[in-house]
């Protein structure tokens, strides 16, 4: 074997007495170790990636060959049936692009599917030991999908754990992410649904605990940006997302984020996203929760905090829930509700901003009003609810008990500023409540219609509040 020689120099130093060796230089390393081999792609299994010539059978081909990272280099690879990864036969399975490849989904179904066989939960003793040997985390990365075909869906997947999505932009499909039957520990991040004629992430009738939603643009879906409909989901956080417009105007009620229960759905966490459109869409909400199976089981526990919300029907519309907490949004626009909470109860609302800014006035309106229909124990701390239009007042509570309303500010909403009707043992105080709006002949701070055992404290208001005696407990309010 013959080796690369190096001269042998030496330096000598001379340090006062001492002498100081330097060595430099010594034998190479053998000149015929082999360079590192290229990594495999679909091309070495024959595909073409010419947008024209049907790729389907050598991307199955070499996922299964079992070679784990299934490589995408540049092109456009034409499928017209979908890719299944049975993560049990072929094992460890990666698809991984670089941004550069496009896959065209020409035929009925989902262009890439995986399917596990993960029965368990997320607890590690629920976990079987081939579930870690060969289908552990399954990674779709850096790739687009174009739906070509009027039932073409991005990726979906089923009996998986730790699925991760990232970098891959979906459009024109009917849905983008399509998660059924069960999986587990699922994360989405970095992606683009966008302009699909259903879904965006559907969690479809799914069992699924654990799914963080992150950093992605979710917009333009026909039916919905994220979409839980019946099954069994836990743990589902969106942060960091713009998600916009994901309705049809001319299609089914829907909204940018649906929880619609059916099943157990509970714990949720909305969390730094910019959440908006369409209101022009039939009873069009930002983010619908509807958290009942049953009128015995009540679902919930819910965080909505630190979003934009603006542009719909509804800005937030939860209904049936327990254990809510929406704290420290932005809301405007919300042409029949910023905020409209029925049927729930232990709910929280604490400071978040329902302004109507000129800078996006819509002379088309825009009521922008707050409703509390048949809740029990609510509080209520630190609105800030100004220009209400088009509403009985800013704020209307309708059969509601133990309802705390302390420390809000709410002005120039023209109806009136706070409505109770048939509400009980409940109390609005430290309130400001003022109209300072042209008009206000009729306009009144607070009214209270039917309901007992309430009470209106220590408010600062302009004009009387409006009660039947045996309704309401009145003192320390300022009126002026």
């Amino acid at each position: 074997m013959r080796r690369l020689q190096f001269p042998l120099v030496v330096f000598v130093v001379l340090l006062g007495p001492l002498a100081v060796v330097y060595v430099i230089g010594t034998e190479g390393p053998s000149s015929d170790v082999p360079a590192p081999k290229e990594l495999a792609t679909i091309r070495d299994f024959g595909a073409v990636g010419d947008g024209r010539a049907d790729d389907t059978a050598a991307i199955q081909k070499a996922v299964n060959a079992s070679v784990g990272d299934v490589r995408f280099p540049h092109g456009t690879y034409r499928v017209t049936k979908p890719i299944v990864v049975e993560l049990q036969k072929v094992g460890w399975t990666s698809l991984i692009g670089n941004g550069t490849a496009r896959i065209v989904m020409a035929g009925p179904g989902p262009a890439f599917k995986y399917v596990g066989t993960h029965a368990g939960t997320a607890d590690p003793s629920a976990v079987k030991p081939d579930v870690w040997e060969r289908q552990r985390m399954p990674i779709v990365d850096g790739i687009e999908i174009i739906g070509a075909h009027d039932e073409a869906v991005g990726i979906e997947a089923t009996g998986t754990m730790q699925l991760l999505v990232t970098r891959v932009a979906v459009r024109e499909a009917l849905h983008g992410i399509h998660l059924t039957t069960r999986n587990r520990n699922v994360i989405i991040s970095d992606c683009h649904l966008y302009k699909n004629a259903g879904v965006g992430l559907y969690l479809d009738r799914v069992n699924l605990h654990q799914i963080n939603v992150t950093g992605c643009h979710i917009s333009y879906n026909g039916g919905g940006g994220v979409v839980v409909r019946g099954g069994g989901v836990c743990n589902l956080q969106i942060s960091g997302c713009d998600i916009e417009a994901n309705m049809d105007p001319d299609g089914e009620p829907t909204a940018n984020v649906l929880v619609d229960g059916g099943g157990v759905t509970a714990e949720l966490a909305i969390v730094g996203c910019t959440i908006q459109h369409t209101h022009t869409a039939p009873d069009s909400a930002n983010i619908r929760f509807i958290g009942a199976d049953s009128r015995d089981r009540i679902w919930g526990n819910v965080t909505i905090s630190g979003n934009v919300i603006s542009d719909t029907q509804i800005g937030v519309d939860i209904q049936t829930a327990r254990g809510v907490s929406i704290v420290g949004n932005t809301f405007w626009k919300g042409y029949q509700y910023d905020l409209r909470i029925e049927d729930s109860r232990n709910v929280v609302v604490g400071p978040n901003v329902f302004d109507r800014n000129p800078n996006y006035w819509d002379p088309q309106g825009g009521n922008n009003a707050l409703l509390f229909r048949n809740c029990q124990d609510a509080t209520l701390n630190g609105l800030h609810l100004s220009g209400v239009t088009g509403a009985e007042a800013g704020l209307v509570l309708e059969g509601c008990r133990r309802v705390n309303v302390t420390g809000c500010t709410i002005v120039d909403c023209a109806g009136g500023g706070i409505l109770l009707k048939n509400v009980t043992d409940s109390r609005v105080s430290d309130c400001l409540i003022r109209n300072d709006l042209p008009d206000k002949n009729s306009w009144l701070p607070v009214k209270v219609l039917g309901g007992r055992d309430n009470m209106v404290a220590d408010d600062l208001l302009s004009g009387h509040p409006e009660a039947d005696p045996p309704t309401v407990h009145a003192s320390g309010n300022v009126t002026k």
